[in-house]
């Protein structure tokens, strides 16, 4: 740690000193080049033959340059310099013209100030090269230096470095088992190569940001005990020509080095897009850096011991010639956890966490359908931070529940003050989402209501799915719609009127139903025909535009279809509010007096019953929250 101190202090200095050096010479050369009625003076040569015969000059010097410099009597401290050529005429006698006791002197060679004052421009334009090498570098030493700019970036991670395992890495037992072989054969190559069996050269991660494959990556390196190179996609792509392929010659010579090894790239999406869709065609960097990377790849022995690992959340925009067996051999899908999945990855991140005796992990994991390992840890994070602040000693349920409300919703926007007439609109909508998902089958459970506003929303009805879906269902895509309209449905209802607050509802509703009929089959006019091919913009590394495959009749029906699907879920969640309108307004009313309604207190709502909030100690906090937001609260006169 000292070390690292020293270098940075040295480096630091010794760019300060190279700054200052360049600041002091630049400066002397400007001095030199400035006007100054103080320097040397031109005159002709009768001027000086004047001067010479009136006595009026007491030292003059001459030089090979047939140039002569003289001062004048009376500047004792000689700031006025004068020069003239020598005329060719009188060259061979002019000291003739030496009187009144002129000191004559031969000029000397180049002065000091004389060379330093040639050599300034090179010397600034050295210093500033060499200055601007080591800053676009990140500084002198290791790889920062300018000798080593073509050299890898990678860190390395050694052995006694690595401590992570497979017991760290939970929710995708399937990968781990894949990685398996791989651990197996670092340990053990031998084994492998004594039958003929080839193991695969390169393993791809697939998965969505934040499933773990950067952490299953290092388990791999932990359980083999081997050198590890990790590096970033984005880290071979340089402006310069040239500079990606030879970072990634010297990132491959350094594993074959320390082999076994592994070399892990971290988004090769940066690197790794199909060729032929850069802006500088054949010969843009990227793919210059893909192509070098292809090379060393098919340059691995059997004998090298060394395995690429390399991951991706975009695995359609790689080029071909990557993904195919002898390359990347295996695709490894890190998909999101299961219900145990999730349970297993609390229990990695709670180890050093204090538990109160009523947390469940199984009731947490089964409230966060959807989210990933990077989630839970910040969720879990988020509710120690939350027990830290109420100065707590354990973590309890209740921060847990508070901690997923915050990540699966947003964050409370205390700040923002609504009117009466808002919040009434907010609750009326929130309370029809509700309604309509309480009472539809096939919809997701009602998990909790709340009015506070959160993240971009002013309320939020928040539905959990009794398990986990991966697939979908027609009905359950109806009934989807139909909730997402009881919002707006429940305001023309109460209000005769309708408010902007509908228009993410709108937007979702719409995107489902169009997918169902142009995608999934399910319009009886359409029949199960897909419409529409996307065209994707590879260089941007998004979809951005679609183009149409088929024609204006089809066009036609296919928004009428979606007008259709739309147009019927409002009109059943017009229906069902209708019917049920004294529920509606228990639940609005309970939603302005308490803010916030979850499943259990759900069902006595809607009958009318009061609900009894008891307080203890634990939820102290809750009921004082509860009354400064009904203070905040205001009324507008309209």
């Amino acid at each position: 740690m000292k070390n690292k101190k020293n270098k940075k202090i040295k480096f630091k200095l010794g760019n300060n000193l190279m700054v200052w050096v360049m600041i002091v010479v630049a400066s002397f050369y400007l001095v030199q080049l400035m006007p100054n009625s103080l320097s040397t003076k031109e005159i002709n040569y009768n001027q000086y033959r004047d001067y010479l015969l009136n006595g009026e000059i007491y030292q003059i010097q001459y030089g090979q340059d047939e140039k002569i410099v003289f001062w004048l009597k009376g500047d004792e401290n000689g700031l006025n310099k004068f020069w003239t050529g020598l005329d060719k005429s009188e060259k061979e006698d002019w000291l003739k013209y030496n009187v009144n006791n002129i000191e004559i002197k031969p000029k000397d060679g180049l002065s000091l100030m004389d060379i330093i004052f040639n050599l300034a421009p090179w010397v600034i334009i050295i210093l500033f090269w060499f200055f601007m090498m080591r800053r676009m570098q990140g500084g002198g030493g290791g790889q920062g230096g300018i000798f080593n700019f073509v050299k890898s970036k990678a860190k390395m991670i050694s052995p006694e470095n690595s401590k992570t395992s497979f017991d760290d890495v939970a929710g995708c037992e399937e990968a781990k088992i894949e990685l398996q072989e791989i651990v197996q054969f670092l340990k053990q190559p031998k084994k492998y190569l004594s039958i003929g069996a080839k193991i695969p050269r390169g393993a791809l991660l697939l998965g969505s940001p934040g499933t773990g494959k950067t952490l299953l990556a290092r388990a791999v390196s932990g359980e083999a005990q081997v050198p590890f190179f990790t590096i970033s996609g984005a880290e071979f792509v340089e402006m310069f020509v040239g500079v990606g392929a030879s970072r990634v010659r010297d990132l491959f010579t350094q594993a074959k080095k320390f082999a076994p090894s592994i070399i892990f790239v971290d988004e090769i999406d940066a690197v790794g897009r199909h060729r032929g869709s850069g802006m500088g065609g054949g010969h843009d960097e990227r793919e210059q850096t893909l192509n070098q990377i292809l090379v060393e790849m098919d340059g691995f022995d059997n004998r090298d011991h060394v395995i690429l690992l390399a991951a991706t959340n975009r695995p359609d925009v790689l080029d071909k010639a990557l993904l195919r067996p002898g390359r990347f051999d295996r695709q490894i899908v890190v998909d999101a956890p299961t219900l145990e999945g999730r349970e297993a990855i609390l229990k990695i991140h709670t180890r050093k966490i204090p538990l109160a005796k009523d947390v469940k992990l199984i009731d947490i994991a089964r409230g966060c359908p959807g989210l990933v390992g990077a989630d839970l840890e910040n969720l879990v994070n988020e509710a120690a931070l939350l027990t830290a602040r109420k100065n707590k000693k354990t973590v309890s349920m209740l921060e847990f529940e508070e901690a997923k409300d915050k990540v699966m919703m947003g964050v409370e926007r205390k700040s923002m003050i609504l009117t009466d007439h808002e919040k009434k609109i907010t609750a009326y909508h929130e309370a029809g989402h509700a309604l309509i998902a309480h009472y539809t089958k096939n919809a997701d459970p009602v998990h909790k209501v709340t009015i506070i506003p959160r993240g971009m929303a002013l309320g939020i009805t928040a539905q959990l799915p009794e398990h986990d879906m991966h697939n979908y269902s027609k009905s359950y895509l109806l009934a989807k719609i139909d909730v997402l309209m009881g919002g707006r449905s429940a305001e023309k209802l109460i209000f005769k009127d309708t408010s902007s607050g509908a228009s993410n509802d709108i937007e979702v509703a719409t995107n489902i139903a169009r997918s169902m009929v142009c995608e999934w089959g399910m319009s009886e006019k359409i029949g199960p025909i897909k419409f529409g091919k996307k065209d994707s913009e590879m260089f941007l590394g998004r979809e951005t535009s679609g183009s149409k495959d088929y024609g204006h009749e089809i066009s036609r029906t296919i928004d009428q279809e979606i007008k259709e699907f739309v147009f019927n879920a409002e009109k059943n969640a017009d229906q069902l509010l209708k019917k049920r309108e004294s529920e509606l307004h228990n639940l609005a009313k309970a939603l302005l007096d308490y803010e916030t309604i979850d499943s259990n207190q759900l069902p006595k709502v809607l009958k009318g019953e009061s609900l009894d909030i008891v307080i203890d100690d634990s939820k102290v906090e809750n009921k004082d929250s509860l009354k400064k937001r009904k203070r905040r609260t205001t009324s507008t006169k309209n």
